[in-house]
């Protein structure tokens, strides 16, 4: 946004429309709960308890969970019996006590929630890993998460065995002496737990992220954060959908996203959702069909798949909404998706695991068609500061700068790091996010990018999504990533990695004056190399330092 197009600051105190508070610097939430979504302040309430009482009143005739290769379902009445059942098991006869840490390791499954929600029902740490992590990745968890217990999935238990953290298998072996949650659920009945329940204030998970910034740290969330979300995510739901909605997902449960949403959040609402292991875009596309899926919360590598997809055969008139987080969204993506799907709604929003998973949201498709590439407004209890990261001074709307926050579902900090915690939090409880991002006159956000992977060229700062935004525009090009590539002269140029479409026959030159049309001279793409895929994180965030070292050791593919 150039500062030609800044709006001046009102005379007034606060811009109504945009939340802004000119004496303060915040942007204030622009959406109000209702007496029904308040936020529990009971000091005793737990995240299991809260979730549990919120499930139907007849869960014998509702559906929750569906899985997609084995059509099995679950209902809310057997997911409420499994849940108290592990619980009984884990405490009576595995020793899990308040407080005990419990490492999950596997993929989506219909057993994941029954577990996640056993170990929180106890009082219990829950902490997960993705099960593509490598041995060394789960053993440096483990040692800093200290866990008393592990959970796995039978084909990555390899992984903890050099840990030597007692393990319980999710499924059954043949191995007699291994136990699994199975064998527990057969065997242990519902029984009375202890009256020394968690609190609010209570650690109840231990995510692992890489952080506002540097390596992987473990962000604690409390159960206050999670409820307080869950609470918001109810909100949500009954503005921008139906409890009728049978949701699809894909989205890992080890990850935030797929946890406050599926592990936790849609049992409030009583929806059902199908379930897939891993993301098949073919499976995907099946699922839609045979279940007639309503609702995907989804990463913006499926938006685009389903942009570039072109084949047809399969009948999605069933879709009516599609949600997109973990990373930005691009303008030209949304509205690419809208103008194939026009009957689907899209909308985007904002969070990261420091906040629980969530900060903004669209309330109407209205809104989000009118501020596309944008990431909605606050939610309610939430604000916001954006922060100029050379002088400290809060900026108005369409002034770009870091995003700070504070909410109720915020972290409590990061897991035995005082020094990252405080770099991260400020002294008045503001959570540094790293992203660039501006504010409109509205009160939309909108994200340009991550302030540490901004290339620096001449002087000027160049945004890698805008760029990748206008790469993806391109008929023949299927996905791009944009990294900063060192130059003694320069200091640093744009360099596109490139998947080319099957069959396309576009060249280096080709890539270069495509972008170079659209863009300020110093935006220019200097480089490009061709690759088969652009690695991604489960959540469908590009992976730069691979590509950076990719192109620091000279190895790009040209296919």
């Amino acid at each position: 946004m150039s500062l030609a197009e800044e709006e001046p600051l009102s005379h007034r105190r606060v811009l109504n429309r945009s939340g802004f508070d000119s004496q303060t610097g915040v942007y204030n939430s622009l959406v109000q709960l209702g007496e029904r979504y308040k936020i529990p302040t009971r000091p005793d309430l737990d995240t299991a308890t809260f979730v549990l009482s919120r499930f139907p009143d007849h869960g014998e005739s509702r559906v929750a969970l569906i899985d997609s290769a084995t059509n099995h379902q679950v209902t809310y009445a057997q997911l409420q019996r499994s849940i108290y059942s592990l619980a009984a098991g884990l405490y009576h006869g595995l020793g899990v006590r308040k407080g005990d840490v419990v490492f999950v390791l596997s993929p989506n499954s219909l057993l994941y929630p029954t577990i996640c929600l056993a170990i929180l029902s106890v009082g219990a740490v829950l902490t997960s890993a993705n099960p593509l992590n490598t041995e060394m990745e789960i053993a440096k968890q483990v040692m800093d998460s200290s866990p008393k217990l592990a959970i796995a999935a039978p084909e990555e238990i390899h992984k903890l065995l050099p840990t030597g953290v007692p393990t319980l298998l999710t499924t059954r072996t043949p191995d007699e002496n291994a136990l699994s949650v199975e064998e527990l659920l057969d065997s242990c009945e519902p029984q009375e737990l202890p009256e020394t329940r968690p609190t609010q204030s209570d650690t109840a998970a231990i995510l692992y992220s890489s952080g506002t910034t540097g390596t992987s740290k473990g962000v604690i969330i409390t159960h206050g954060n999670f409820i307080s979300l869950m609470q918001l995510l109810r909100f949500s739901m009954d503005v921008t959908s139906s409890n009728n909605d049978v949701f699809l997902c894909f989205i890992p449960m080890f990850h935030i996203y797929g946890l406050v949403f599926f592990g936790l959040g849609l049992f409030c609402s009583n929806n059902t959702t199908v379930l897939m292991q891993k993301f098949d875009f073919q499976a995907m596309l099946e699922a839609i069909q045979k279940y007639h899926i309503n609702n995907i919360p989804a990463v913006p590598p499926v938006i685009l798949g389903l942009v570039k997809y072109s084949e047809g055969g399969y009948d999605l008139t069933s879709l009516r909404r599609v949600g997109s987080g973990a990373a930005p969204l691009s303008k030209e993506v949304s509205d690419g998706f809208r103008e194939k799907y026009p009957w689907v709604e899209l909308r985007q929003g904002y969070g990261l695991t420091e906040s629980c998973g969530a900060a903004t949201f669209f309330i109407s498709d209205e809104q989000a068609k009118a501020h596309s590439g944008g990431s909605g407004r606050l939610l309610p209890t939430y604000s916001a500061k954006v922060v100029d990261p050379e002088s400290g001074l809060a900026l108005p709307p369409y002034r770009e700068g870091e995003l700070w926050l504070k909410g109720s579902a915020m972290m409590k900090g990061y897991f035995k790091n005082e020094e990252a915690t405080a770099a991260t939090i400020d002294s008045d409880g503001w959570l540094r996010t790293g992203d660039l991002c501006y504010f409109d006159g509205d009160g939309f956000l909108y994200i340009v990018d991550r302030i540490k992977e901004l290339i620096k060229h001449n002087g000027y700062q160049v945004a890698p999504a805008e760029l990748e935004a206008i790469l993806l525009s391109h008929p023949h090009i299927l996905d791009a990533a944009v990294i900063p590539l060192e130059d003694e002269n320069a200091g640093q140029i744009p360099m596109a990695f490139v998947v080319r479409a099957v069959d396309a026959e576009l060249t280096a030159d080709q890539v270069i004056e495509f972008v170079a049309g659209q863009v300020a001279p110093y935006k220019k793409i200097r480089r490009v190399g061709f690759i088969s895929a652009i690695p991604r994180s489960s959540a469908g965030k590009i992976l730069r330092k691979q590509l950076v070292s990719q192109s620091q050791q000279k190895v790009i593919s040209k296919l």
